[in-house]
């Protein structure tokens, strides 16, 4: 399998419960704000039933770029699998095997490389506290992004209580 194919299958599989949205592309399609403000547009068009009426958030790749800090690939790993199996609406709900998906956001990493950047909207995501940045108009949002060779992969995940 090559690395694109393996890197959307991975990414396929991360996104797969309700209300998580993931994007691989390739690295000329824009810069990482760029890229999330796509999947962020997206999201926010699939959930738009949900949205609390006259929220708003982030309406371009700059001011979603303020939202961003970077972070290590270790960090990266956390929070890819956090994203793919916690509920960032009500902590401590497991949408899936957490097993499985560390394993899928260990290799998403490694396939992206040791020069890869990664970035976050998440500062503080514990038991009793939970800090972000918004990236979207939802409640509730959280976000990686990284780039590294030839692509940028994108994984977000949105909620409203």
């Amino acid at each position: 399998m090559d690395v694109a194919s393996e890197l959307h299958a991975l990414i396929g599989l991360l996104s797969r419960e309700e209300g998580v949205f993931g994007r691989v592309v390739g690295k000329a399609d824009g810069s990482v704000p760029e890229i999330v403000h796509r999947v962020t547009a997206e999201a926010e068009q699939a959930w738009k039933d949900y949205a609390v009426q006259g929220a708003v958030g982030p309406d371009t790749p700059a001011e979603v770029e303020g939202a961003l800090s970077q972070i290590e690939h270790e960090r990266a790993v956390q929070l890819l699998t956090h994203l793919a199996t916690a509920d960032l609406v009500f902590p401590g709900t497991r949408r899936r095997d957490r097993t499985h998906a560390r394993r899928a956001a260990e290799r998403v990493v490694r396939l992206l490389g040791y020069q890869s950047v990664w970035y976050t909207n998440i500062s503080e995501l514990s038991p009793g506290a939970r800090v972000w940045e918004a990236v979207t108009r939802h409640t509730f949002d959280g976000v990686v992004a990284g780039t590294g060779g030839n692509f940028t992969v994108v994984l977000l995940q949105v909620g409203e209580d």
